[in-house]
């Protein structure tokens, strides 16, 4: 089993102590001493991978299938003396703009921390590290540990929305300067990316909620510290909604400049007809008029009068002159 444990260790006293042994000793070990308790990180494992520490540890079946098969909403439960808590730690891939999705399933007991991690979202080797140099955190226990992820995955989101809102402003600058090639997709793309967010940390307002209002006793000695994460949380949400709402009017802005150039271009396709139209009609007035003397009759007057053909071509030009008049008179020419 030791491929699908990614760190794991005592702490007592402020102290980390390395596990070397059998899982089954550490826990032991970890209850005998009292003041110690035991952290094991696992990365995607699979049921007979997590078969060992479920037995150590008596975790509830139902809580133990979740965090094996992910894909769960932020959520806190209670199994007897257990937390099970869901969060959704976030990355933002800067090459495409994309915002990653992972998972972090976490058993919280008095005297253990279990994580469960899934996805490359990965916020837990730096809070090791930090909870490892803060002895006040350490002092803390289990609840020190949910409080240094909750703080490190909502400080995650926040520096996300940043990257999010200059994207917005990258793409606000791309509708307005006339670059409408694909302007489309890239907003629908980038309202897909903040619908993903939303979907991670909105549902942990509730779960922060439960905790700031001192229904987790567990968690009563670090309310205060909780009740900061949840005011940076909720100034993050407030962001989010800014983005999405951001969004919509630049995709309202976009189909409406592109519906301003198509009435554009349609009215400049309607006057080219006019004109086009126009020049036929005044070419049909004299060809109507050589077609009709052109059949050369013998009773036509220009065969036997002199003045026949210029009378003829002068009638096409008076016609022709008195319908260009009529049609720029109505605006066609």
């Amino acid at each position: 089993m030791p491929d699908v444990i990614v760190d794991k260790a005592i702490y007592c006293d402020g102290v980390r102590e390395t596990i070397n042994g059998d899982i089954s000793d550490a826990v032991t070990a970890a209850r005998a001493r009292g003041d110690c308790f035991l952290w094991i990180g696992l990365h995607e494992p699979t049921q007979e991978e997590f078969d060992l520490i479920t037995s150590e540890v008596k975790l509830h079946p139902l809580a133990v299938e979740d965090a094996i098969h992910a894909h769960q909403r932020p959520k806190l439960e209670r199994y007897d003396d257990t937390l099970f808590i869901v969060l959704k730690p976030l990355l933002y891939v800067e090459e495409s703009s994309d915002i990653e999705v992972g998972e972090i399933n976490l058993f919280l007991g008095h005297d253990f921390v279990i994580s469960v991690r899934h996805g490359q979202a990965n916020p837990l080797s730096g809070v090791r590290r930090r909870i490892e140099s803060d002895p006040d955190l350490l002092a803390a226990g289990p609840a020190g540990v949910l409080y240094a992820i909750c703080d490190e995955v909502v400080d995650a989101y926040s520096r996300i929305s940043h990257e999010v809102a200059g994207d917005l402003i990258a793409l606000e600058q791309r509708v307005f300067s006339g670059e409408h090639a694909d302007v489309t997709a890239d907003i629908y793309s980038l309202k897909r990316e903040v619908l993903e967010f939303r979907t991670a940390q909105d549902p942990l307002i509730p779960v922060l909620e439960e905790i700031v209002k001192d229904r987790v006793e567990l968690c009563t000695a670090n309310r205060e510290q909780f009740r900061d994460v949840l005011d940076h949380l909720l100034r993050v949400d407030a962001q989010v909604d800014e983005h999405n709402e951001l969004l919509t009017s630049a995709l309202s802005a976009h189909l409406a400049l592109v519906g301003r150039e198509q009435n554009t271009v349609a009215m400049q396709q309607n006057a080219d007809m006019r004109k086009i139209s126009s020049w036929a009609a005044l070419i049909a007035v004299p060809t109507m008029i050589a077609g009709i003397y052109g059949m050369n009759f013998d009773y036509m007057p220009e065969l036997h009068w002199l003045l026949g053909y210029p009378l003829s071509l002068a009638v096409m030009v008076v016609a022709v002159l008195f319908v260009h008049r009529l049609l720029r008179k109505s605006g066609w020419l």
